[in-house]
C-alpha cells in the first residue's frame, strides 16, 4: 500500500499546487478587478495602494504561475512572504490567534506555499515538462566533445 501511495505523490501535489494557486489567483483577481465579489464586497483596491494593491499584484501574479507550475518554488515564496507580512501586519496585532483575528486564509496560503518551495511543482507542472525538454535536446556541434586520440 505505501509503494502505491508513493507513486501518488507527484500527482497528488500537483494537484494540491494547482488548488491553492487556483484561489490565491482568485483572490488577487477580485481585489484588483472587483470580479468573484471583489475586495471587501465588490469594490477594487486603488492602484498602488499600500499595501493592499501590492499583495493582490503578489496574488494574481504568484497564484497564477503556481498554478500553471511555471517559476513553483521562487513565486511560492515571495506568495509565502507576502501571506506572513499579512498574518502578522494586518491580522496579528488584532488577537493573537487566526480564529479571532480573521488571518486563516492567510495562514494557511503562508504554510501551503512554504510547503511548496521545498517540494517543487509536482506532477503537472510546466516547470517539469520545461526540464525534461531542455534534458532531451541534443547537443549542438559546438557542444559535442571531440574524441581524445589514443
Amino acid at each position: 500500500m505505501s509503494g502505491r501511495l508513493d507513486s501518488a505523490q507527484p500527482y497528488a501535489l500537483g494537484l494540491f499546487r494547482t488548488v491553492v494557486g487556483l484561489l490565491f489567483a482568485c483572490h488577487g483577481a477580485a481585489s484588483l478587478f472587483g470580479v468573484l465579489g471583489g475586495a471587501s464586497g465588490g469594490g477594487t483596491i486603488d492602484a498602488g495602494t499600500w499595501p493592499g494593491w501590492y499583495a493582490a499584484v503578489i496574488q494574481l501574479v504568484g497564484g497564477t504561475l503556481v498554478l500553471l507550475g511555471l517559476g513553483t518554488r521562487a513565486a511560492a515564496l515571495v506568495s509565502s512572504g507576502s501571506m506572513a507580512y499579512a498574518y502578522f501586519k494586518v491580522h496579528q496585532p488584532s488577537a493573537l490567534w487566526p480564529m479571532e483575528n480573521g488571518g486563516e486564509a492567510s495562514a494557511m496560503f503562508c504554510w501551503a506555499f512554504l510547503l511548496l518551495v521545498f517540494t517543487g511543482s509536482g506532477a503537472f507542472g510546466l516547470d517539469r515538462l520545461l526540464t525534461r525538454r531542455t534534458s532531451e535536446r541534443p547537443e549542438s556541434v559546438t557542444e559535442r566533445k571531440t574524441p581524445v586520440a589514443a
